[in-house]
């Protein structure tokens, strides 16, 4: 949300007519002597409001509005939703490819499941038997051979595969020893990394759809509503805007004489009509550029026609008496 200072384009005081009006009511000031002494008089001022707009990061269409125009509201007053079907959709896919790849993460540290274990040591049992009938053969074999009976490459035929059965029993017996083995550390830690991933896939999923229904950060005044139900709403497009009570202040001028007198931090009095008793108000700016009061005459004479801009606030209890664009006039307390 961003605070921006201005008055609505319609309002009597609006930005072209705003400094004519406003200083043409200044000219009745009472004479001041001199620029270090107080005085009771009175400057005429006008309430200003810095509107705090706020909106969506994301289009939508608008399918709630909970607020109107005029309404005070507290902090965490849900304020508007946009609609978010896209949203929840990527929620849940984010959702799904956490338990995914958590559940991968459990089958790499369990090894393999029993039923493929058992199937290693029925083919190892096969492969214990084979080797055994291999080895009892180039036993008798080589006794055959001792006497004459056999070739040598008979005999070396038969050595090899009294060999390859060996091997092949040790072979199973080592898949057996592995498939009862977790994953490797590395194999793990990567897939710890695709879990991280994944989680912040679904943070960020979760992040787009809160921002699609919209909360009161502070409390304020609903000021404008400029969209209805059912309206698009482009991104980044204020729905509320809001004026909280700290953002009301009052802008009034006074004479080159008087200026001197004034600072940050000093209190005065607001009155307006309607107003059963005077709003207290601190100074919070006081400007180190003049201006003249129209018409703009360079000569001596205007000299008197020189003008400083001051700020006050009201206290945010005071604030919500005032309204944007209302005339004051503001004396010294």
């Amino acid at each position: 949300m961003h605070a921006r200072n201005f008055l609505p384009d319609t309002h009597p005081f609006a930005a072209a007519q705003r400094t004519r009006l406003v200083l043409a009511l200044l000219l009745p000031l009472a004479t001041l002597s001199g620029c270090g002494q107080n005085t009771s008089a009175a400057w005429q001022g006008y309430v200003e409001g810095e509107f705090v707009s706020v909106a969506s990061p994301f289009a939508g269409r608008l399918d709630s509005l909970s607020v109107q125009r005029g309404q005070q509201v507290g902090k965490g007053t849900a304020l508007f939703v946009l609609e978010s079907d896209d949203e929840r959709a990527a929620r849940q896919q984010a959702a799904e490819q956490v338990r995914v790849a958590e559940a991968q993460l459990a089958d790499m540290k369990t090894g393999k499941r029993p039923v493929e274990v058992d199937v290693s040591r029925a083919q190892l049992s096969q492969a214990q038997a084979a080797a055994q009938r291999s080895a009892a053969q180039f036993r008798r074999d080589r006794q055959q051979y001792d006497i004459g009976g056999i070739s040598q490459a008979q005999l070396d035929e038969s050595r090899a595969t009294a060999d390859s059965d060996a091997a092949r029993v040790r072979e199973l017996q080592r898949d057996i020893d592995v498939a009862r083995l977790p994953g490797r550390d590395a194999q793990q830690a990567a897939q710890a990394a695709q879990i991280e991933a994944a989680r912040a896939a679904l943070a960020q999923a979760e992040w787009k759809l809160s921002r699609k229904a919209v909360a009161a950060t502070q409390a304020g005044l609903v000021y404008d509503t400029p969209y209805r139900l059912g309206e698009w709403v482009p991104a980044g497009s204020p729905v509320v805007r809001m004026l909280p009570p700290g953002n009301v202040k009052v802008r009034f001028y006074v004479s080159e004489t008087v200026v001197g007198s004034l600072r940050n931090g000093q209190s005065v009095q607001v009155h307006c009509d309607g107003c059963p008793a005077p709003v207290a108000a601190k100074i919070t700016y006081v400007s180190n550029e003049a201006e003249y009061t129209p018409p703009v005459i360079y000569s001596n004479e205007t000299r008197r026609k020189l003008v400083f801009l001051i700020e006050a606030r009201p206290t945010e209890a005071d604030a919500p008496k005032l309204r944007p664009g209302q005339p004051v006039e503001v004396s010294q307390s």
